[in-house]
């Protein structure tokens, strides 16, 4: 399975919790689904070259900030979500895109992931701009992190089924750029989509090359 090549990937770092090695593992999964989402989503809105290759890095390493904000939130129950821990939370977005850009990837991944919280109507973080000034590709990536992150257990709850969790995000329509929900829909409701549910985890070559990026950032923090 290819989940046991994550596994084994975070199973090689030595020294980190118990905790910490979960976390990291249901954050690499994370990422490889959203990766797969995004690509997908890119194709149907026409999409290919770069941006296809771009978006599938973007979408894999969007939460990779997340890691330098383990040792804060380690042993701090769900119970214990305070004000001050989402906001903490919330600095993801910096943490990543400073990871990247130290890591020298491109302005367009570290703007994409940067902006992945980022609502088109202004609700998101970390600056609560308008759907105009969002990049088009953290816009795709927006739908798929939802998505993906509603239709999968978390620590705190179980995963919505999956046709819930889209009727949750038509809810909050106005969060999404139009354009990439329809085509997200227009994926979800084709034949190859079954293809890459997480349970059918699929991991291609560029994937596992920047995969490591999430045990480099392990093993230094």
């Amino acid at each position: 399975m290819e989940k046991d090549y994550v596994e084994e990937l975070v199973m090689r770092s030595d020294g980190i919790s118990y905790e910490i090695r979960e976390s990291v593992y249901r954050e690499m999964c994370h990422g490889i689904t959203v990766s797969n989402y995004a690509r997908e989503v890119a194709k149907e809105l026409g999409k290919e070259g770069d941006f296809l290759k771009d978006i599938e890095i973007a979408g894999l390493l969007h939460d990779i900030g997340k890691i330098r904000l383990n040792k804060y939130l380690e042993g701090t129950y769900v119970t214990k979500l305070i004000v001050e821990r989402i906001t903490y939370v919330r600095q993801h977005t910096f943490y990543s895109k400073e990871i990247l850009e130290e890591k020298g990837y491109k302005k367009e991944i570290c703007d994409a992931v940067f902006h992945h919280h980022e609502n088109c109507d202004g609700s998101g973080y970390p600056y609560g701009i308008f759907a105009k000034d969002i990049p088009e590709m953290a816009k795709i990536l927006r739908v798929c992190d939802v998505f993906t992150a509603l239709s999968s257990d978390r620590p705190y709850r179980s995963a919505f089924d999956k046709q819930m969790a889209l009727e949750m995000m038509i809810d909050e329509i106005s969060s999404y750029d139009m354009e990439s929900f329809l085509a997200f829909q227009r994926f979800y409701h084709s034949d190859r989509f079954k293809d890459f549910e997480p349970l059918n985890i699929k991991i291609n070559d560029t994937q596992k090359e920047h995969l490591k990026r999430f045990m480099d950032e392990v093993e230094s923090a």
